[in-house]
């Protein structure tokens, strides 16, 4: 099997152009082929995981990735899949999420001569003349083409400003510029980026003015399964072990659906395929020992292989003690801010310690009784949190069978 044929059998390709061309690159490994992270956050998360998995099942295969930092694009913001316009950031918070991305990528991802390469579109988007752009790009674009793109058509309610309308433009003069540095000729994305994709293609064939096959650019499609990941996890579950503990990136998968498992094997790990083929043969409590090769398998990649031992050891004798070896838990630090004459009320602390998604969920849960406090189940959604057991080590937060947390002044 072919790398090609084991994207399609992982379930890693959704859409595609040019099959043929891209089967005999990637197999041959001669695809120079690009992915984009606009620095939105200071930490990489899992909906960009796959992408990450992608670029480096592809490096294995001898074929050279590009890591494009969108510290251009990240000036605009991308309008895709959005309802509502994202916060615009300063130059110098955009490069600081650039400094990190780049760090996380590096540990990854094979950088350097004759490897893969990491480059800023910053670099020649940020010193583009306006009217040199409309004349070198602007005659390439229908507008009434634009205008039926799916990446625009959730903002038509809200109103889309002419500032994130030029995205596409942006990122398709990425593709062209990478064409022409490095001969990238391959494009992978998640599927609200097909529009942009194909505006980049498109952007390249017109400029060249040619539709043979040196003119003909590759746009692939990742399939919308690490899009849901970006869209579950983001602000929840980050690569960054400051932001999210080895321990509970370890749980995050632990606690996947049984409906995912096999999914998230196929997708995210390298274990061969026909190991994965016995996993899925594994039904009801056998799938318990599934998740858990899922998830020190992916804490081993993001966080090294003693942290994803000490992370699975953790979780064992959590469970199997009940909940009661808490020991190990990483205390969340309760903000100041949320204490009112010097109390938290017990749905605050649900909330920082992630425990729930917001104030409604964790009154539910309250009242459903499914949350424990050091051990005591809590059915009184006015509950407030001891102050001085939070002092003097924490507290230990249960939602339902699986989820923990100890928070602590």
């Amino acid at each position: 099997m072919g790398v090609y044929e084991e994207l399609i059998a992982r379930g890693l390709l959704a859409q595609l152009t040019d099959e043929d061309r891209i089967r005999d690159m990637i197999n041959n490994g001669r695809a120079t082929f690009y992915i984009g992270f606009d620095p939105t956050a200071d930490s990489l998360h899992v909906g960009h995981f796959m992408a990450l998995c992608l670029m480096k099942r592809l490096q294995m295969a001898g074929n050279k990735p590009i890591a494009l930092l969108g510290g251009g694009t990240g000036m605009v913001g991308d309008p895709s899949g959005r309802t509502d316009s994202r916060p615009m950031m300063t130059p110098e918070i955009i490069q600081h999420n650039c400094d990190c991305f780049r760090e996380q990528m590096s540990r990854f991802i094979e950088f350097g001569e004759g490897k893969a390469r990491i480059v800023n579109n910053a670099d020649w988007l940020l010193d583009l003349n306006y009217v040199g752009l409309l004349r070198e790009v602007g005659t390439c674009f229908s507008v009434n083409e634009m205008l039926r793109a799916e990446c625009y058509k959730q903002r038509w309610e809200k109103g889309l400003t002419f500032f994130e309308f030029n995205y596409m433009i942006m990122q398709a003069y990425d593709f062209y510029q990478l064409y022409q540095k490095y001969d990238c000729k391959m494009q992978f994305g998640g599927d609200d980026q097909w529009s942009n994709m194909l505006a980049g293609r498109e952007l390249i064939r017109r400029k060249l003015q040619k539709d043979d096959s040196e003119a003909m650019t590759i746009t692939l499609l990742t399939n919308s399964e690490g899009k849901k990941m970006g869209k579950t996890a983001k602000g929840a579950v980050w690569l960054d072990a400051n932001k999210t503990s080895p321990f509970e990136f370890y749980q995050y998968w632990r606690n996947v659906g049984d409906a995912d498992v096999i999914k998230c094997l196929k997708l995210l790990t390298f274990l061969p395929l026909e190991e994965i083929s016995e996993y899925e043969k594994r039904q009801g409590e056998e799938l318990n020992g599934v998740k858990e090769v899922l998830a020190y398998e992916l804490t081993k990649m993001i966080h090294g292989e003693e942290e994803a031992k000490a992370a699975q050891d953790g979780a064992r004798r959590l469970f199997a003690a009940g909940g009661a070896d808490t020991e190990h838990l990483e205390a969340v630090k309760l903000d100041p801010a949320s204490f009112k004459d010097g109390k938290i009320d017990l749905i605050g602390a649900l909330c920082a310690a992630k425990l729930v998604t917001n104030r409604s969920e964790g009154r539910r849960a309250i009242e459903q009784g499914g949350v424990m406090v050091a051990d005591e189940k809590v059915t009184d959604v006015h509950a407030i949190l001891d102050e001085e057991k939070l002092k003097s080590g924490g507290i230990v937060l249960r939602r339902g069978k699986k989820k923990f947390a100890k928070v602590a002044l």
